[in-house]
This record gives structure tokens, C-alpha cells and sequence, in this order.
């Protein structure tokens, strides 16, 4: 018999349970600083889900799940975003995730400067998952992916967003050609494949 197109990438049944939609209690595991490919500053974020939410160590198993050998830590676990907006001042994105550290965390306020990065590590967060049309590899696919973050306390009150759409799935509608550019909200769309050291220290 010919080996099926595809056959190791295809998830057999009962294999895959997606990520709940909704609110979710998640615990950073790394922020890193880094540039956009148009050389603006980025901070990278990832993050799993607490002992306490109900899909607990989801993105771990996941990780650990991966039998390839150049396997990453999950995209769908991790988020892009600008610290400016295109006027030089903080972007509402950036702040937002501050903001729902420090709401989340009691008694944790951010320190500016060097070390930026690690204080962030192991501490608490809210996020909202919602549904998003995609074009990836030639077809149309719906995913489930972080909208926003919130205060943990949030989480529980938290609604499923409206169905969203990506850059690229909207050049698909439209017959334009794919391309990443940054989402309106902050966030960046990066394709995936993109070059990262994983897992944490």
C-alpha cells in the first residue's frame, strides 16, 4: 500500500481535544524582548495553563507530545506584541498585559529596566479564547486562538468572542495575494515555522 498524503500530520480520532473557548487562568513561562521584522520593539510572551484552570498543562503536553525533533513550544501558546503604536507611545496592548499582570499577581509591580524580562516568569494571567478563520498550506482552517488577555480574576465572567479573521485568510476572500502584517489590536500575526529556542530554562 502507498503511504496516505499527509499521513504524519494527520491526528488519528479521540487523539486531539482543542483548546476550550473562553476564559482561561494561564502562568507565563518566558517574556523576551525582541524587534518585528520591521525593526520595532516586540515582546514575546508564552504562557500554559494553570494547575487550577481546566485544560491544566495543556501547551506542555502538547510540547511534549511533539515527536518531531526540531519541535517548538506551541504557537497557539504564545503572543507577538508591539510596545509602541506608530506615534512612538505605548501601545494599548503592551499595556494591557501589564496592567493584567499586576491585577493578577498580588502585590507584584513592574519593574522598568534591565531585567525586564525575568520578572515575569511564573506569574499569573487571564486569557480569552476565541474562534479565527485561517489560510494556511492552501485551505481555509478555523482556529482557536488567545484574543486577549485579562485579569485572572476576569476569567470566569469572560465571553466567547466573535469569530475573527486573519490577514491572510482575508487576502484569500479577497484574491489578494498572503502576506504578515500586524493585527490592528497589537498583536502580530506570525506565520508559523518561525525560528525559536524552546523550551524555557
Amino acid at each position: 500500500m502507498k503511504k496516505p498524503n499527509n499521513y504524519e500530520k494527520t491526528q488519528a480520532q479521540g487523539e486531539f481535544i482543542p483548546v476550550e473557548l473562553g476564559g482561561h487562568k494561564m502562568i507565563i513561562k518566558e517574556v523576551k524582548e525582541m524587534k518585528s521584522k520591521m525593526g520595532k520593539d516586540m515582546i514575546k510572551i508564552s504562557f500554559d495553563f494553570t494547575k487550577d484552570d481546566k485544560q491544566h498543562g495543556y501547551f506542555e503536553k502538547m510540547f511534549r507530545d511533539d515527536i518531531r525533533p526540531e519541535k517548538k513550544w506551541p504557537n497557539q501558546a504564545t503572543q507577538y506584541i508591539l510596545t509602541e503604536d506608530s506615534e512612538g507611545n505605548c501601545s494599548r496592548s503592551f499595556k494591557t498585559f501589564i496592567t493584567c499582570v499586576e491585577h493578577s499577581n498580588k502585590g507584584f509591580e513592574t519593574q522598568w529596566g534591565d531585567n525586564f524580562e525575568a520578572q515575569f516568569k511564573g506569574k499569573l494571567i487571564g486569557g480569552v479564547f476565541g474562534p479565527q478563520m485561517d489560510y494556511y498550506n492552501g485551505r481555509e482552517i478555523e482556529k482557536r486562538v488567545l484574543r486577549w488577555f485579562v485579569s485572572i480574576d476576569k476569567v470566569m465572567d469572560a465571553q466567547i468572542p466573535d469569530m475573527s479573521e486573519t490577514q491572510a485568510y482575508k487576502n484569500h476572500i479577497n484574491g489578494y495575494h498572503p502576506g504578515s502584517t500586524p493585527a490592528g489590536d497589537g498583536f502580530m500575526n506570525i506565520p508559523e515555522g518561525i525560528d525559536e529556542e524552546l523550551p524555557f530554562n
